[in-house]
């Protein structure tokens, strides 16, 4: 299964960098998302994928139930998943903005029309 995780985040790695080349600023913005989940894959695979008991104390005992899932992985993702959420976001806003004002979302026109 790990297999399977590590092509997975490296296709989502190269389809990222190809979009973020691109000089759309939608593309480049999709590249980063594609990107930020390839990464989260990665890091999902490397914390180990085990049918384990979860995290969670036993009332009945006061401990956990060896052997237990990785927490930390699995809150790392979660947080990162969030702050991605957030980024492509205000990403697209900014985005939005940028054409509103200058007519394109050209990277290239962008860069003529901040010069003037």
């Amino acid at each position: 299964m790990e297999v399977v995780f590590a092509i997975t985040s490296g296709v989502l790695y190269a389809t990222g960098l190809y979009l973020m080349l691109r000089r759309r600023l939608a593309q480049i913005i999709i590249g980063i998302g594609l990107l930020s989940n390839g990464t989260n894959l990665l890091i999902f695979a490397a914390g180990g994928l085990t049918r384990s008991n979860p995290p969670v104390v036993s009332e009945a005992t006061g401990q956990l139930q060896v052997p237990y899932a990785d927490p930390v992985p699995q809150a790392l993702i979660l947080t990162a998943i969030v702050i991605g959420f957030g980024v492509i976001a205000f990403s697209l806003v900014l985005a939005h903005r940028v054409h509103q004002s200058l007519g394109t979302d050209d990277v290239d026109d962008i860069g003529t029309e901040a010069r003037r």
